[in-house]
């Protein structure tokens, strides 16, 4: 089984404004003569960390990682004005082009996934492949079956569920969404923080099949406000998608080498959307490990490296 490259610590970090309103942090770790490839966050919000930059390797790779808009150490923090996926997919190209970067290898996870697709169905010209984890396609189908009373999730953690349905009065209960929303919104910023811990305390305890449950999320205050705000946005406003579209468009990347990797046991990304984009992309490589959600897990961390460790070797960049 592979596991995690050792921690690295970035050679360079920047500071690029992309909007009259937005800049974006962005690290450049491993070599700087390397493979170049783009890692792009989950949430949406979430931000990066030091472990993400450790499913490359080092010495093979010139890995860029992207605090999204409103994430991480980006600013404003946590800000929704201007925040979608358009104009997320332009942020990538303006990093790219900051970084005299020709093409890159595009390589993310959960909401990452949505994002990866999103920019190399945009500028298919300027990726080298693909790698994405926990498949989430942005649609309507995927937010009811975790977020919603008639979604299958419940069905499968139903004490968490619980917990997460019971911070919404029984009369709000039919759409979840638009009921955590509405306090996610609220002017009261006690109300607006024990939404965000509710929220996304049912997503940190879907996103592993054994661990401790705790009541709650663990994250700081402002910032699991920041995320359940930033991804209800997201949602709420079906990804700022199309409906279909990453299906529709694959044919833009299908001459891409790819690698698809998916929790068989992924409850917040369910398989099925895996599959499908398996099915509408048959060059691509679909890999079903034993899993929940969470990139961390053993076998999912195993086929993420084993699979960036292929496209160096690919690349012409032998260990």
């Amino acid at each position: 089984m592979r596991t995690l490259y050792p921690p690295i610590t970035p050679y360079r970090e920047h500071t690029l404004p992309v909007s009259t309103l937005h800049t974006l942090h962005v690290e450049e770790c491993g070599t700087a003569d390397g493979i170049p490839v783009v890692y792009l966050h989950g949430g949406p919000g979430a931000g990066i960390s030091p472990t993400h930059r450790r499913f490359f390797d080092p010495a093979r790779y010139r890995i860029v990682l992207i605090d999204q808009r409103g994430s991480g150490r980006s600013t404003p923090f946590g800000e929704l004005r201007d925040n979608t996926t358009q104009e997320l997919v332009a942020d990538i190209e303006k990093v790219r082009e900051h970084l005299g970067i020709e093409r890159w290898l595009v390589y993310g996870g959960s909401w990452g996934s949505t994002l990866s697709l999103a920019y190399a169905q945009a500028h298919p010209a300027r990726a080298t492949g693909l790698i994405v984890r926990g498949v989430y396609l942005g649609r309507d189908i995927e937010n009811q079956w975790f977020s919603e009373p008639q979604g299958g999730a419940r069905w499968i953690f139903p004490e968490r569920w619980d917990r997460y349905e019971a911070h919404i009065p029984e009369d709000e209960r039919g759409n979840l969404l638009q009921a955590y929303w509405t306090r996610l919104d609220s002017p009261d910023p006690a109300i607006r923080i024990a939404a965000a811990m509710a929220w996304l305390g049912w997503e940190d305890n879907a996103a592993t099949l054994q661990h401790e449950v705790s009541a709650e999320s663990s994250s700081d205050p402002m910032d699991t406000l920041a995320k359940a705000r930033i991804e209800a946005h997201y949602f709420r406003n079906g990804a700022f998608l199309e409906p279909g579209q990453l299906l529709r468009d694959v044919e833009r990347i299908r001459h891409l080498p790819a690698v698809i990797v998916q929790g068989r046991y992924d409850i917040i990304c369910p398989p099925r959307s895996a599959w499908e984009l398996a099915k509408a992309w048959p060059e691509a490589r679909l890999e079903m490990v034993i899993a929940g959600h969470s990139a961390n897990e053993a076998a999912t961390t195993d086929a993420l490296v084993r699979a960036t460790d292929d496209f160096a070797d690919r690349f012409g960049q032998p260990g």
